[in-house]
């Protein structure tokens, strides 16, 4: 595949990832499930990784810094899913 035509196809996904967002995003209300916050966290993984992966080019770049530059979103959702959870737990 071609570097414009890999391009194309991961910014296509980043659409697509942030168009589900959105749409899972309107689901979330006072009540709603704890899965479609956890799923929307997941979608910005799948972005980071995308943007890390696809457009800095990172896939063929030195290992130290694709994995600092993928591990910090994972840091990222890992404490805000800490912090919904106990939010949630105390009926915040």
């Amino acid at each position: 595949m071609s570097s414009g035509r890999f391009l194309l196809s991961c910014w296509a996904a980043l659409a697509s990832l942030s168009l589900g967002t959105v749409w899972l995003g309107s689901w979330l209300a006072p009540g709603a499930s704890r899965g479609v916050g956890l799923l929307i966290l997941l979608l910005a993984v799948a972005k980071a990784w995308l943007i890390v992966d696809g457009f800095m080019e990172l896939r063929h770049g030195p290992r130290l810094w694709r994995w600092l530059l993928l591990g910090w979103p994972l840091a990222l959702v890992v404490l805000l899913g800490l912090i919904l959870n106990l939010n949630l737990n105390l009926g915040g």
